[in-house]
């Protein structure tokens, strides 16, 4: 009997097994069936919150339109980021050659002046030695001119000799050298010669515009010194704006003297401004960055300020793509979407999320590839207020 009991261990053993083996099977049946039920639940989920229902009076108050996607002629373009600028000779610094002690207010940004116009007044004892030196010498150079004619007359009859004469006129050229030294100089600080001759000597001087325009920075007050180096004032003219573009080296190939260009400020949407390239950079710096400049070719300059940030973009070629207005597309955790318009009727419209793949961005449409599920010539793609929809459709999805 312990034989036939040790021998029937072993069976009931493989047979509970066995039976545990298929109950682990079945269990596992099971839970793989609540997975994918589980499973599809959660894509049904997620087809679900890609759609949303308006009610009519929602659809009203949310001031939605709907338009088609077109076949648009939009241009392969080279989108650049550059400033307003003038041309060099349209914008100087003034500073006080000589230094000194400013003694009038300053001029406000923006004031207009023209070339020749008084911005500052200096103060420099410098200037009154300058002033006697040059008087001084100028009354030395009266009695030297007088005594050159002089003794060059007793030379011609040989009554001096030469060596007197050669001193005379050696005296006479250094004292000509100096008082042109002290007239430049005189010229550079900015005093008038024209008031020396009377013999009257000033302590100051006076700052002249170089160009006529307007203050662009004044860092003048009474008081202050202003050393050599300091720019008190800059004028700009803006008589001849042009725009100083940057270009990446890989676009350079494609841009041409001559090129279109249409810009737009930057709290501006329509490129309807236009210029033409007529300067391209010849070297790149550190940020492989050539410099593009483009003359304005319209009247369209109001509100242009030297400074001012713009965008703009080169037609490259053009072609027919697919388009919807640039405000029709929506951004959804880093990806693009378009809202369609799949159902409607007399109490509720029905939208639904699709995402596309954008292309060229020009004159408010954007270049969109969509899907190959959605019909193109019947789809009806949300133009306006795209956001409130997706707002919604957000807000039903943390529901």
């Amino acid at each position: 009997m312990k034989l036939a009991f040790n021998k029937l261990v072993p069976v009931a053993s493989a047979a509970l097994l066995f039976l545990a083996a298929c109950g682990n099977k079945q269990t596992d049946k099971k839970e793989e069936a609540a997975l994918e039920e589980t499973s599809a639940t959660v894509d049904s989920t997620t087809t679900i919150t890609k759609q949303i229902t308006f009610t009519s009076d929602q659809y009203r108050l949310a001031g939605i339109e709907t338009g088609k996607i077109d076949m648009r002629n939009l241009s392969n373009i080279i989108k650049l980021n550059g400033v307003i600028d003038v041309e060099p000779k349209s914008m100087a610094s003034v500073s006080a050659p000589l230094g000194g002690y400013i003694k009038t207010a300053g001029m406000l940004p923006g004031q207009a002046v023209k070339k020749g116009q008084v911005l500052a007044t200096i103060e420099n004892p410098q200037f009154i030695t300058m002033q006697q030196e040059y008087l001084e010498s100028k009354g030395r150079l009266q009695f030297l001119e007088q005594e050159y004619n002089r003794q060059q007359k007793l030379r011609e009859e040989d009554v001096n000799a030469a060596k007197t004469f050669q001193q005379v006129a050696s005296d006479y050229k250094v004292m000509q050298a100096r008082i042109a030294g002290l007239e430049q100089q005189l010229a550079l600080a900015g005093i008038s010669r024209s008031a020396l001759q009377s013999g009257k000597i000033t302590r100051t001087a006076n700052l002249y515009a170089p160009i006529s325009g307007f203050i662009k920075t004044s860092n003048v007050n009474i008081g202050k010194y202003a050393t050599p180096t300091d720019i008190l004032f800059e004028i700009i003219n803006k008589d001849d704006l042009h725009l100083a573009l940057n270009a990446y080296e890989k676009d350079l190939s494609k841009i041409q003297t001559g090129q279109t260009v249409k810009f737009s400020l930057a709290n501006e949407n329509n490129f309807n401004r236009i210029a033409k390239v007529f300067l391209i950079g010849q070297a790149t710096g550190d940020d492989r960055i050539v410099p593009v400049h483009c003359h304005l070719t319209n009247e369209r300059s109001t509100g242009l300020l030297p400074g001012m940030y713009v965008k703009a973009w080169i037609e490259t070629g053009s072609e027919k793509q697919y388009a919807v207005p640039s405000e029709a597309i929506v951004q959804l955790e880093g990806k693009d979407y378009v809202i369609l318009q799949t159902a409607q009727s007399s109490k509720e419209y029905t939208f639904q999320l699709e995402q596309v793949k954008m292309g060229v961005e020009q004159e408010g449409y954007t270049a969109v590839i969509m899907p190959q599920n959605v019909d193109i010539q019947k789809a009806q793609v949300v133009t306006k207020n795209a956001y409130s929809i997706l707002s919604a459709l957000r807000n039903s999805e943390e529901e």
